[in-house]
């Protein structure tokens, strides 16, 4: 007997979630669990939810699919079968079938998909999931998150696309100990005089450096500056507010309130909304 597939579906165009979803209906052991409308939703959707497969569109703003890829690689305990759905035909071909994974080039052809659904259900049902995984894996520690189509080109020929700059680690001495703090934990950082207060999950952390030395270390793709002495780890934005005055203010995850200045106040709205 066929066993139950749990899928997602991660697309910005509700047009094309509706297509997948109906072409997938023939496939009776296939079960839509959720369904993502951006990067970030898709993240916190599949961290919660532990599908077994995941429809991927690689092209979305903000947080694109091989964004989702990373920040699963460093949140989720396994990682998901996954059908790239792209429309960059030209590079992605090449791309996915040098590393045996699965891809689906927009619009969805209905053959194309049971061609993939078979290999999807072969690969999870067998030995063959691990050596899935492990390709799946490879291709994470390849991708930056930079430009969709600039990545794909490099994959199709052969090239390693150039690691970010940025470390996963920030190392904060206190007291003669060196505690490396994961910058994914960072909730958000503000000024006190000559230090800097990283806020990590229910700790504090005090680092003797600048905020334009900080910011030299921090990737902007995840951390922005709200306040002239005040950095915001986007990720952890969980609405943007405005008042009546005609300020905005940042609620994150854990509570916490933070005004953001008129100064950044476009550019954090540009990319709260990008990620939404």
């Amino acid at each position: 007997m066929q066993q139950t597939i749990r899928a997602v579906i991660v697309d910005d165009e509700p047009l094309a979630r509706k297509g997948l979803r109906i072409r997938l209906e023939q496939f009776e052991y296939v079960d839509i669990v959720a369904e993502g409308t951006s990067g970030r939703e898709a993240v916190e959707v599949i961290l919660a939810e532990k599908p077994d497969l995941v429809f991927l569109d690689i092209q979305m703003p903000g947080m694109n699919g091989f964004d989702v890829l990373r920040s699963l690689r460093e949140r989720a305990q396994t990682m998901p079968a996954v059908v790239f759905v792209t429309a960059y035909d030209q590079y992605a071909i090449r791309a996915f079938d040098v590393r045996a994974l699965d891809y689906l080039l927009k619009p969805v052809d209905e053959e194309r998909l049971k061609e993939a659904m078979d290999r999807i259900s072969d690969e999870l049902n067998t030995e063959k999931a691990r050596q899935y995984q492990d390709r799946l894996v490879q291709l994470v520690s390849e991708i930056t998150g930079e430009d969709c189509e600039d990545i794909l080109r490099q994959l199709a020929e052969g090239k390693q696309p150039k690691f970010d700059q940025y470390p996963e680690h920030l190392a904060i001495k206190d007291s003669g100990e060196i505690t490396r703090v994961a910058m994914n934990s960072i909730e958000w950082i503000d000024a006190a005089g000559d230090y800097m207060c990283i806020h990590a999950g229910n700790q504090t952390h005090i680092l003797r450096k600048t905020m334009k030395e900080l910011e030299q270390e921090l990737n902007p793709r995840i951390f922005q500056r709200i306040h002239r002495s005040a950095i915001v780890n986007l990720a952890q934005v969980e609405k943007l507010c405005s008042r009546q005055n005609g300020e905005y203010h940042i609620v994150l995850q854990n509570g916490q309130e933070l005004k953001v200045s008129r100064s950044y106040k476009d550019r954090i709205k540009q990319l709260v909304l990008g990620n939404a």
